[in-house]
């Protein structure tokens, strides 16, 4: 109750605010909720808007027969009784598994040229690890689920009393008390709030990525419940609604209370996952719970995406499984005719297998099953093509890989303590090979803080401050800023540290030195609208007596900010008045002075302005206004331009800069002309019709003319630190950006040219819905031809878009492309969408506005599919889900605010700017040692596979092994398995400082030349030469050689030893040769794996006969007593590497790869020389048309050319 009461007095002493925006600035009050959308609501009780709840009684029969979903929300790909059969789904989905499952299974029959034990063991070891990383992955899933179902909220649970109630726990029918700064815990009809007329406040960064804050007011029928004990006998209300659907911007049902039906709409709906601002307090009904809420009805189940490198790694598997297919045929038909011709005229050709006497495998009375037979054999034999933990030592060095990219300090925010965080290691070569990023605007590129930093005023321009964009662009030319060695005082230098939203410094224009500047009056004028034109609401603190300002946008506040602190203070806003505290210029002294506000004239997209009508203390009426260049010099008299050339220039400066501009004007209005328009706005603002806006931007024209320019604002869309840098490099990479956002067209234009996706001088193609023809067309009543006209105008407008292209295709112009979201609707249709695809390609910057959630999913789709390339999408808020989840990468920013899109991601970051780190640095490595550790792992395996086939058409194709069961089974798992983990976790090309250095690094991942066709094939060769040089070395040089003591000749057990050995050998060596960067982990596993294989040879052959078999003290009575043995060894080593060196040294001398380039001039000490790196650079296969220093190119070819003329 206390809590109750201290609300109550807040809200008397705002109640007042409420109305401005209920009638002011053109919103329905409460009272007119009856009129709303009644044609909509005839359709209550029919299909699709059957809910029906009852307030305050969740447990109600109907209710629990209705059976709506819990509030529990699971975000996991496993249940506990899914895991097994999911899991298994998913191991048995790579057909190598499915074939090492048969082998495994045929292992305990006859068939097997091994034991079973040595078959079966390493299979399950395998399919194990891999299971046992999905449990852990999935289980962090559940902890972060478990986090956000563990949350509190304050429930009725009856006489009037609210109790905190876990969210999972929660049913349709609750009324729930929702306090300042929580998250709404599902979707809610608001009852009431703390205020006397039932508004709150609420912030929807989560859902569509906006920080202004959007108001919502509930019915005036329930605005009296503003108590807890109100609600103790609350249970005569019952909502009827539509059942639970994905769209965020609409809602229809209906309240029946008190045996009367009041009509609901988006206006009281309160959605999940958006968060209660400067409201202490709300009541409100569950309506939709857990996963039929909105929010989630937006979101999709998180799909299994795979790699391009792990799909191309299959396709080589089912190569390697012809082959197997085709040799082990081959073989079983050559055996079978050997075993048809075994006895002929009672001779035995194969005495030594006793054709005479011999089991159905040999009987050359039925040849044709016994080839059958061998062919199932060889099968199995020759599975050591198929290398069996390629995929868990893929997974494990993927794992590494992700706690690599975790704890990677330059990739770790201080200030909000998140560090890197791979959700999934499955994608982590795809970091390496991205091609086109889709990015979200607000919270991802910007940090939604904007600042006050330039102005013009009567044709002088102010501020001093520098942007990012000139920052970076004076790095690029390597000048010095031209205000950046000035001092700032103390004064100025604590100001700047303490005020948000004020980055401005001139000692001409603060501490009310303007009054000395050649104009005061007008300086006065536009300080003045700077604090009256607007709709912010001021807070003033009681402890400290402070004021803040709660705005719409980030900009507004800026300027209202910036008044305040340039002598205009706004300080009180009630239904009729503004009041500032001015600074006079006249009197030297600071004077209160309230304006009577008489009329808001709303900023819209179409009208790109807003005004506000005021009459000041002298009874004069003022038109204050302030808008977009482009449609303001338009209005200004002939009389209105003194300053309107030097503005216009100053304008050009603070674009060039990256700044957004607003132009400011006035003019005094006659009382008569004044009457005349309120008469028409009010009657406008009161009509209920579908063209009551444009009725409205009507009458609005009729009065903002004449205008007399007073100067422009420059408000610096604050970007995230370092982003223009991190575009850059990202550009220079090869990289193409798109952003695609939900803010209007002129803000991401600013933001584009801010973060230098955009430039000044690049030509735009602009396909926008708000051209006057189709304004026109909106007004008539047939939808149908509209929405064909409007295609008709999207296809024009991307018809003259590819003329443009195709125009500028042979020069240095670059092309950037905006669309508006009613455009992209048709721009996305099936006939139009390859037109569309093919200008955004050729254009050097895409940016799409006004993008619903969906659309940015189908644009993310539509560069997916069609272009084949890898994308990635990065984004923050709940809006931007579905778009991540369709990327083949989707990167989450750990923003301050909200988890949903960190939940829906593959990797998470904590700034954009990590996002150059995370691509250059660690998606080069892993795609590079990915790759690599592939291209590895098939080449010795094709060497070992080999010398078995080689062995098995030597032995007459038979099916006998040279190996000893547990060196077969072994290989992979110990000898030469570890090396190549090694390879894929450590290994480095380059040095991260070299990464960054050499952005056209990374195109090598682009261009997918680390694992091309060319170079796996290459591989391929290398392992068949090898095996050959292996096999038939060895059995020339020892064929007739002596060993042991009494002088026997060599027996398959020392054949075997020798050239297992020698296998062991060649294929760590190689390794050895492959690795650029060595560290102590990697010499201990290469030349450990080689000791090993002796220490076990010596192990194994001391044990009993029974168990060694064929590797009975072969090693200590055969092989290290004879000479030729290591002599054999060393010169097979040699013999085998060779043809591998040379290649490698003719190709670096004559045809070197990018890195090998770099890893040239870095031996040579030459990575800090001008004159090499250009020369490496000139190598980059794409020209870099955004990014600061494509600005900077631009701007040196039209002065050259200006130099010409």
């Amino acid at each position: 109750m206390s809590s109750s009461g201290n609300s109550n007095n807040s809200s008397t002493k705002r109640k007042k605010i409420g109305k401005i925006h209920s009638f002011t600035c053109g919103k329905f009050s409460s009272s007119s909720h009856r009129v709303v959308d009644n044609t909509q609501h005839t359709l209550i009780g029919g299909p699709g808007f059957s809910r029906k709840v009852f307030c305050n009684d969740p447990t109600n029969i109907e209710t629990e027969l209705l059976n709506y979903t819990e509030n529990y929300v699971s975000t996991t790909k496993y249940t506990v009784y899914s895991f097994i059969p999911r899991s298994l789904f998913e191991q048995f989905r790579r057909v190598a598994n499915v074939y090492f499952l048969v082998c495994a299974v045929l292992s305990f029959t006859p068939l097997s040229p091994y034991s079973a034990v040595s078959n079966v063991l390493p299979f399950v070891v395998v399919v194990g690890v891999t299971m046992g990383k999905e449990i852990v992955e999935d289980w962090r899933r559940k902890q972060q689920d478990h986090e956000v179902n563990n949350r509190l909220v304050k429930v009725h649970s009856g006489d009037g009393i609210f109790e905190n109630t876990k969210w999972k726990h929660l049913r349709v029918g609750d009324i729930v008390k929702v306090e300042k700064d929580q998250f709404f815990p599902a979707d809610l009809i608001l009852l009431s709030s703390s205020f006397d007329d039932a508004i709150c406040y609420v912030e929807t960064t989560n859902l569509d990525g906006e920080t202004n804050l959007k108001l919502k007011q509930s019915l005036e029928a329930t605005s009296k419940l503003v108590s807890d004990s109100d609600f103790q006998n609350f249970k005569t209300a019952i909502i009827r609604c539509e059942d639970p659907n994905a769209n965020l911007y609409s809602f229809v049902g209906s309240l029946e209370f008190e045996e009367q039906n009041y009509p609901l709409s988006p206006q009281q709906l309160l959605l999940r996952d958006s968060k209660l601002r400067n409201t202490d307090y709300i009541y409100g009904v569950v309506i939709f719970t857990g996963h039929d809420t909105k929010v989630l009805q937006n979101s999709t189940p998180p799909p299994s995406k795979r790699s391009r490198v792990e799909k191309r790694m299959d396709k080589i598997v089912y190569f390697l499984f012809l082959v197997l297919f085709f040799v082990s045929l081959i073989g079983s038909i050559f055996f079978g005719i050997a075993t048809s011709e075994d006895i002929q005229d009672g001779k035995m050709k194969r005495w030594y297998l006793r054709p005479d006497d011999t089991t159905v495998y040999y009987n050359p009375d039925n040849a044709p099953l016994a080839a059958v037979l061998l062919f199932l054999t060889a099968l199995m034999l020759y599975g050591y093509l198929i290398p069996i933990s390629l995929y868990v030592s893929i997974e494990i060095v993927k794992v590494l890989q992700s706690v690599f990219i975790n704890q990677d300090r330059e990739m770790y925010h201080e200030e909000t303590d998140k560090p890197a965080r791979a959700r999934t290691s499955n994608l982590n070569e795809e970091l390496g090979q991205v091609d086109t990023i889709l990015s979200d605007k607000t919270g991802t590129l910007t940090c939604n803080s904007m600042e006050f930093i330039k102005c013009s005023v009567a044709g002088i321009s102010y501020g001093r401050g520098i942007t990012e964009v000139e920052r970076a662009m004076a790095r690029r030319k390597g000048s010095p800023l031209p205000n950046e060695g000035e001092e700032l005082t103390d004064a100025d230098m604590d100001q700047k540290l303490s005020v948000k939203g004020f980055n401005f410094s001139d000692e001409r224009f603060m501490n009310g030195n303007w009054v000395h500047e050649p104009r005061p009056d007008i300086i006065q004028k536009f300080l003045r609208l700077l604090a009256i034109c607007h709709t912010a609401i001021p807070e003033i603190d009681e402890e400290t007596g402070n004021v803040t300002y709660e705005a719409e946008s980030p900009d507004e506040a800026a300027f209202v900010i910036g008044a305040r602190e340039l002598g205009f203070e706004f300080y009180e806003r009630t239904q009729t008045s503004i009041s500032l505290i001015e600074f006079d210029h006249v009197s030297g002294t600071k004077i209160k002075r309230s304006y009577e506000l008489l009329n808001i004239i709303e900023f819209s997209s179409s009208r790109k302005r807003m005004s506000v009508i005021v009459r000041n203390e002298d009874g004069k009426i003022l038109l204050l206004s302030k808008g977009a260049d482009s449609v303001m010099f338009e209005k200004l008299a002939k009389d209105g331009r003194e300053f309107a050339d030097q503005t216009k220039d100053h304008i050009n400066e603070y674009a060039d800069a990256g700044l957004r501009t607003l132009i400011l004007a006035y003019r005094e209005l006659e009382e008569d002309e004044y009457s005349r328009f309120n008469e028409k706005f009010t009657e406008a603002k009161n009509l209920v019709s579908a063209d009551r806006e444009e009725v409205i931007e009507e009458v609005a024209e009729s009065i903002e003319k004449d205008l007399i320019l007073l100067g422009a604002t420059a408000v610096e869309d604050k970007l995230q630190n370092g982003v223009p840098e991190c575009i850059d490099k990202l550009a220079q990479a090869g990289i193409k950006i798109w952003v695609l956002t939900g803010d209007k067209m002129e803000t991401a234009i600013n933001i584009g040219f801010a973060c230098s996706l955009l430039r000044q001088g690049m030509k735009q193609v602009i396909i926008s819905s708000e051209t006057p023809e189709n304004k026109a067309l909106e007004k008539s009543e047939d939808k149908a031809a509209v929405a064909a006209a409007l295609k008709a105008s999207v296809v024009r407008q991307i018809r003259q878009g590819k003329n443009l292209l195709a125009a500028s295709t042979d020069s240095y112009e670059a092309l950037a492309l905006i669309i508006d979201g009613k455009s992209l609707i048709h721009a996305l249709e099936d006939d139009v969408k390859d037109m569309f695809l093919e200008v955004a390609i050729g254009c050097a910057s895409v940016i799409c506005c006004r993008s619903s959630p969906k659309q940015k999913a189908l644009v993310t789709r539509l560069v997916k599919t069609k272009t084949g390339n890898t994308t990635l999408a990065i984004g923050d808020g709940a809006n931007d889900v579905g778009m991540l989840q369709e990327a083949d990468i989707g990167v989450g920013i750990s923003g301050v605010e909200g988890m949903q899109a960190v939940m829906s991601s593959d990797i998470a970051i904590a700034q954009f700017r990590f996002l150059e780190r995370l691509l250059l640095v660690h998606g080069h490595w892993c795609y590079r040692r990915i790759s690599s550790m592939i291209c590895y792992f098939f080449y010795k395996n094709i060497a070992f596979g080999f010398t078995l086939m080689f062995f098995s058409a030597y032995a007459s194709f038979s099916g006998q092994t040279v190996y000893n069961d547990w060196f077969l089974s072994l290989y992979n798992v110990f000898f030469t398995s570890l090396p190549v983990i090694a390879l894929g976790v450590f290994d480095q090309d380059v040095s991260a400082r070299l990464c960054l250095k050499f952005p056209l690094l990374y195109q090598e991942g682009v261009q997918n030349l680390l694992f091309s066709w060319y170079r796996i094939l290459g591989w391929a060769f290398n392992g068949i030469v090898n095996a050959t040089i292996i096999f038939f070395f060895c059995i020339r040089a020892m064929e007739h050689q002596a060993f042991r003591r009494g002088g026997e000749t060599v027996g398959l057990e020392i054949l075997g030893a020798t050239m297992y050995t020698c296998v062991v050998w060649v294929v760590n060596c190689q390794m050895a040769l492959s690795i650029s960067y060595f560290t102590y982990i990697q010499h201990l596993f290469i030349w450990g794996g080689i000791i090993f294989w002796y220490i076990f040879l010596l192990a194994y052959g001391a044990m009993d006969p029974s168990f060694s078999t064929t590797a009975y003290r072969v090693f200590i009575e055969a092989c290290a007593p004879a000479p030729s043995f290591w002599i054999v060894t060393f010169l097979v080593v040699v013999a085998s590497l060779l043809p591998y060196f040379t290649f490698s040294a003719i190709q670096m001398r004559f045809a070197p790869m990018h890195h090998q380039m770099i890893q040239w001039i870095r031996a040579d000490g030459q990575s800090d020389d001008p004159e090499f790196c250009d020369l490496v650079r000139q190598r980059s296969i794409r020209q870099t048309t955004v990014g600061f220093t494509a600005r900077f190119e631009a701007s040196s070819r039209s002065l050259k050319l200006e130099g010409v003329v």
